[in-house]
Parts: C-alpha cells; structure tokens; sequence
C-alpha cells in the first residue's frame, strides 16, 4: 500500500466506477460498511469473552449446616 501514489488511486477509483457504476458504489460501501461493523463487534465480543475466562474466579464457601 505505500507504494501507491496520488495518481494511482484515481486510476483505482476510475476503473471500480466504470466496472460497477455509479448507482451500485454506494450500495457496495454500505454493505461494506455494515458488514465492517457487525465483524468488529463480533471481534470485541471474542477478546470480551477471553479476558473473562482468563479472570481468576473467587468461590466463596458457606459452613451452614
């Protein structure tokens, strides 16, 4: 990606606007958008999940009898 220059960029962005066109752009960003989303919760949900399992868990005992 560092190699990319300002020129090439433009040159990316004029071929996926002539490949999927104008109307379907803006759709596409939203689904991806969406889907960006839903993965990155999904990600804070697995660390979430991994931090409370490696948490050391206290028992407490009762001497009722």
């Amino acid at each position: 990606m560092a190699n990319f220059k300002g020129w090439a960029i433009i040159i990316v962005l004029a071929l996926l606007l002539l490949l999927f066109g104008a109307t379907r752009l803006p759709a596409a960003a939203r689904g991806l958008g969406r889907s960006m989303r839903i993965f990155k919760a999904e990600t804070k949900g697995l660390r979430d999940d991994a931090a409370r399992a490696d948490a050391p868990r206290v028992v407490e005992h009762t001497t009722d009898r």
